[in-house]
């Protein structure tokens, strides 16, 4: 399985961003679909997450109501919707995913995921 993630890029404070993270290859019917973040120095955070078995989604406190995370699966693609950006939500995005199912109380530990993507730079200032 490889996955690359797209969309990444400066905005000012308030705005939004798409990030995009195309998948190839081939997972486990409800095989988790998640994005994750990290700052330099500091550990991976995770943000959201999809069980592709029922659709799903977690998020993050931080980010909960500002994100949305979706899948389109006729383009294999796991997309997350950002709005009113804080500069605190900078830092590479990755997405990733595994080739099983997982309990639901570890879909939002970075650990539990087997693929990852290169990551996209994420920067908000103004």
């Amino acid at each position: 399985v490889q996955l690359q993630a797209s969309g990444g890029g400066l905005v000012q404070p308030g705005g939004s961003l798409r990030l995009s993270c195309a998948a190839s290859g081939r997972t486990s019917r409800g095989s988790p679909m998640g994005w994750f973040r990290q700052d330099p120095g500091k550990e991976r955070e995770f943000v959201a997450a999809i069980d592709t078995w029922n659709g799903s989604t977690y998020y993050a406190d931080s980010v909960r109501g500002r994100f949305t995370a979706s899948i389109d699966n006729a383009k294999n693609t796991l997309y997350l919707e950002m709005n009113s950006l804080k500069p605190e939500d900078t830092a590479v995005y990755y997405c990733s995913t595994r080739n099983r199912r997982v309990n639901t109380s570890s879909i939002n530990r970075a650990g539990v995921y087997e693929y990852w993507g290169q990551g996209t730079e994420v920067t908000v200032s103004s």
